[in-house]
């Protein structure tokens, strides 16, 4: 097997929270570089299998180095898990993980338009061969519609400011790189987080709205839990807040598993058991890994167990 590419967040641990069986059947939903498909196919044994997917072309062609005969690499979102499983004729697997959010590659491959601190082409689309383009989506969006989604996806105060910017700036000349959009931002807010600079909130809103990761994530979640054997782990690593409140949300929902009414007597065999058991606390990186990565800082690893 080839080295990785770059080192995933939490590696050692979401693998190790699989608790993989030698000979089982699992799923790593966010391929990237492979460095988690990496991890677990080194514990499966020769009749074990894995199935990766990732809705990314550079992933795809980065994955024809890892030649191995137990991995099947998919190009699809992984919105998409329960229709690849069908097409594959697998029912129902041991494990399955999730590393969500834009990845090493993605940041550091400037022409890719997620980041900033190059002037690139304002892309920003995990897949760049489907759906609008953050320069054209910002070409013919509202200015209520930009705010918005720089309000709900970046958590950023200054969003009406700089909807209002954006708007205004494109009535000369459309916003097409990262550098201007990033130089528009810095003008419009005066106030910066130490550290951190101005555009970040933005453009990590725009990432989150084009490639509509939160309601990907969403349409997953249950997905995972109707295809996974009893005992069967799911591991989700996330780097975001709002990201990390839907996987949160929905493991307790499913670990508590439906609740009655309050004071309405209903026979217990009439409720629905939670699907999930959680498994241990949330995980975060240490700090020796934190130093070495920064972008781990924001990790978090959620872990649930299939209940029979």
């Amino acid at each position: 097997m080839t080295a990785p590419a770059h080192v995933p967040v939490l590696a050692q641990e979401a693998v190790a929270a699989l608790a993989i069986q030698p000979e089982g059947v699992y799923v790593d939903g966010t391929f990237g570089r492979g460095g988690h498909s990496r991890l677990i196919l080194g514990r499966l044994a020769a009749g074990g299998r894995l199935i990766a997917l990732d809705r990314d072309p550079d992933a795809i062609r980065a994955g024809a180095a890892l030649v191995d005969a137990r991995l099947t690499l998919v190009r699809r979102a992984f919105s998409n898990l329960g229709a690849v499983l069908d097409e594959l004729g697998v029912v129902q697997v041991n494990g399955i993980l999730l590393d969500i959010g834009v990845s090493s590659p993605q940041l550091d491959d400037a022409a890719r338009g997620f980041s900033f601190r190059v002037d690139a082409p304002l892309d920003m689309r995990m897949d760049p061969e489907s759906g609008q383009s953050a320069a054209d989506w910002l070409a013919t969006a509202t200015e209520g519609e930009i705010g918005e989604v720089i309000r709900n996806y970046g958590e950023e105060r200054f969003a009406r400011s700089i909807a209002r910017a954006i708007v205004a700036a494109r009535q000369d000349a459309p916003l097409r790189t990262t550098g201007q959009l990033a130089n528009l931002i810095a003008a419009t807010v005066k106030k910066r987080e130490p550290g951190q600079h101005p555009a970040t909130r933005s453009f990590q809103a725009l990432r989150i709205h084009l490639n509509r990761e939160l309601e990907e994530l969403s349409t997953v979640l249950p997905q995972c839990v109707d295809r996974l054997l009893p005992g069967g782990r799911l591991a989700v690593i996330s780097f975001h807040s709002l990201e990390d409140r839907i996987v949160k949300r929905f493991m307790r929902d499913e670990a508590l598993g439906e609740q009655p009414p309050a004071r309405l007597p209903i026979p217990a065999s009439q409720i629905r058991p939670g699907r999930l058991a959680l498994i241990g606390r949330a995980q975060h990186a240490s700090e020796a890994e934190v130093a070495a990565n920064p972008r781990a800082r924001s990790a978090v690893l959620r872990v649930a167990e299939r209940r029979a």
